[in-house]
């Protein structure tokens, strides 16, 4: 049942269908999307355009985890294949290539993107976008992004911005964690500011005001990828996925991934306790114990604690995700391992620094620096960053 007084908003997707589809007719279409690539009726994107007959969809492309979600861990590969519903070939772009080829581009024009992005950097299918339209741009076809809401809202923006030289499939330009952009707005940011310079064409939200969460609106709501359950997974996101470079558990193989996060060694009353003295804005942190049934530490009961989140207006996710790994770090030394490498095609560096786009923040933590010490520089680069996103803003 819909929440009353629910904000309304209209779609990427059903802007360039209902404006008579002029955007997509006496075109060859690709189509990079998932299974959260749907209408108001969760309706599929890929059926919605291979059931209209002036509509010429051609090919479809998929990101991590597959057309359809169903590819569960980071570094599988995933085939090439026919979609059993439309018949059309799927090229993975999770695979031996993250950029389309000139073969899989040879029967489109226009490559339409409509992928649900969570609002943070640390997440491939923007970076699939990024590839794409580099392809685009070397190869002469138009770009085309179905533009859909950020889930955590688009004011807010956290964290350090990527470092020079610590690019990667998770973090290509200098963006912060937590950038407050929707991938419409992304598009035009990569496109322009840094160099990109394809065909673009954007099918704006109508109705969506930056301070929305998705969960506020009437928007649909479809797993985006498989430890991507929900909103508030969403919310805690560009903090919690630091643990991706540790080998602590961030509760995959849970029902609430990224909430929990633990492991066999720690004591779960304890880490609350000093979490939680730590008196960080908008969240409580509660001592809990967990049995992943996959990934780190399957089939052991982990200590730790669940994130609750209290006021996402005040919230800090960069910040808390940053205290977590430090205050885990500073009890359970003995114990704390990072993560080894591979980690997204990335076979040397260490997991943690891809993920923070820096080694300062690891340095710091292994180096014992206070947590305001570590936080400093994010101001700048916050600020730095909101003052170049203004003239790309599209709502």
């Amino acid at each position: 049942m819909l929440k009353q007084n629910i904000n309304k908003v209209q779609l990427g997707l059903e802007i360039g269908l209902s404006d008579k589809k002029k955007v997509f007719l006496n075109k060859k279409i690709g189509l990079i999307c998932n299974q959260a690539s749907v209408d108001h009726k969760y309706q599929h994107i890929a059926d919605l355009f291979h059931e209209v007959d002036e509509i010429n969809l051609t090919t479809l492309f998929g990101p991590q985890h597959g057309i359809r979600g169903d590819v569960q861990d980071n570094m599988i590969e995933t085939d090439h294949t026919l979609d059993r519903r439309t018949g059309l070939p799927i090229y993975s772009l999770y695979s031996e290539t993250r950029e389309p080829t000139a073969e899989m581009l040879k029967n489109v024009d226009s490559l339409v993107f409509d992928l649900q992005d969570i609002g943070g950097r640390v997440y491939t299918f923007i970076y699939t976008m990024a590839y794409a339209m580099k392809a685009c741009a070397k190869y002469d076809k138009e770009f085309i992004v179905c533009d859909r809401p950020n889930p955590i809202n688009g004011i807010d923006i956290e964290g350090s911005l990527l470092e020079e030289g610590h690019e990667s499939f998770v973090a290509q330009y200098p963006i912060p964690m937590r950038h407050g952009l929707t991938v419409g707005e992304l598009a035009k940011l990569f496109n322009e500011e840094f160099g990109i310079g394809c065909e673009l064409q954007i099918l704006a939200l109508k109705g969506w005001d930056r301070s929305f969460y998705l969960d506020e609106t009437d928007s649909p709501w479809v797993i985006p990828s498989p430890n991507m359950p929900t909103v508030d997974t969403a919310v805690v996101f560009p903090g919690t996925v630091y643990f991706e470079g540790t080998q602590i558990s961030e509760g995959r193989g849970t029902t609430r991934p990224f909430e929990f996060v633990g492991a066999p060694y720690i004591d779960s009353d304890e880490l609350a306790d000093a979490l939680n003295s730590l008196n960080l804005k908008g969240v409580i942190f509660r001592p809990t114990n967990f049995l992943p049934t996959f990934q780190k530490h399957a089939g052991e009961v982990c200590g730790g604690v669940f994130v609750h989140v209290t006021e996402r207006s005040s919230f800090k996710p960069v910040l808390t995700g940053a205290a977590m790994v430090k205050m885990i770090y500073d009890l359970y030394e003995e114990n704390f391992k990072w993560k080894v490498p591979p980690y997204e095609y990335e076979y040397e560096r260490n997991p943690f620094d891809v993920i923070a786009g820096n080694t300062s923040l690891r340095e710091s933590i292994e180096s014992g620096e206070g947590l305001e010490k570590i936080i400093e520089p994010w101001n700048s680069h916050e600020k730095s960053f909101d003052d170049l996103r203004q003239k790309y803003l599209l709502y």
